[in-house]
């Protein structure tokens, strides 16, 4: 299924057309409207037209065609960790990270009867944030394209004893009742998503301020690798707060892996440090500098 439920499409349409009348201040995110994505991208650049997009690779497909000047992703999410197939994504779509940011997120309940439930329909990051809630009840967690979509979809079925998770939002929307607020599992529940741009930001652009850079790396199949690999950024004194592995292809000779690293090429030190990072690796691709939505250290 590539198209939105029913009670979205009109809601879907003239938010696309608001971006194509000028799609160079389009922002392109993945889900329906209403969804977090949605949200994310109005705190984000409250300044730029949102852009539904029905996937992950429909939303990355807008940049690249020129039918939005920059995309938002979530990537990682705090409780749950990281959004499947985020990491392969990134890379093939040959897009720039140019920014960041967290944000704090709440699930809520909804649905057109007031319960008990059978069910609950979101996305499967949402179901896995609102796991505990949902075994307690006895309600069964069902997978949805997103969590704006699942609402739009619990209204278009018309069943009273299915239920949606989803942002606050998307109740008003599609005609909901909310059951419950806040129905995450943890008070502590925090997305980051990335922006992306087809062209990456100048390196004056982020002199003086706090900065970041997302890279991935393929080590070499030899002992040691990914200790020799590293060891330039423990000895330039570069902060790596982010290292995760991941497999591409059936091989399972090599692993990938996806970094993230204070500072941007220009400093000295970082240069140093992604030098010897490629001199043990098969490759290493920068997937963009930005600067720092949040401080870390």
């Amino acid at each position: 299924m590539r198209s939105f439920p029913g009670p979205a499409l009109a809601i879907v349409d003239r938010m696309r057309a608001d971006a194509a009348a000028d799609p160079a201040r389009a922002i392109a995110f993945q889900g329906s409207p209403g969804a977090n994505s949605h949200r994310a991208a109005t705190e984000a650049r409250p300044d730029l037209a949102p852009l539904p997009c029905f996937s992950f690779e429909d939303a990355l497909d807008a940049v690249k065609d020129g039918r939005a000047g920059a995309a938002i992703i979530p990537i990682e999410n705090s409780q749950h960790g990281r959004v499947a197939d985020i990491h392969f994504l990134l890379p093939e779509s040959g897009l720039s990270i140019v920014g960041e940011y967290f944000m704090p997120i709440h699930h809520a309940l909804m649905a057109l009867g007031s319960g008990p439930f059978e069910a609950a329909y979101s996305h499967p990051q949402a179901l896995g944030q609102s796991r505990r809630y949902l075994r307690e009840r006895g309600i069964v967690p069902l997978s949805h394209a997103d969590t704006a979509g699942a609402a739009a979809y619990v209204a278009e079925r018309g069943d009273p004893t299915v239920a949606a998770i989803a942002p606050a939002l998307a109740a008003e929307l599609y005609g909901l009742t909310i059951i419950e607020n806040n129905v995450e599992d943890s008070a502590d529940n925090m997305t980051r998503f990335v922006i992306l741009a087809k062209q990456a930001l100048a390196p004056q652009a982020l002199a003086g301020k706090p900065v970041m850079t997302t890279f991935i790396f393929e080590v070499k199949n030899i002992p040691a690798a990914l200790y020799k690999s590293l060891g330039g950024f423990a000895t330039n004194g570069v902060n790596m707060t982010k290292l995760e592995s991941y497999q591409q292809g059936t091989s399972f000779s090599a692993t990938t892996f996806y970094a993230d690293i204070i500072g941007a090429p220009g400093d000295p030190a970082v240069d140093r440090a992604l030098e010897e990072c490629a001199f043990h690796s098969k490759e290493l691709r920068i997937l963009g500098s930005y600067e720092q939505a949040r401080a870390r250290g």
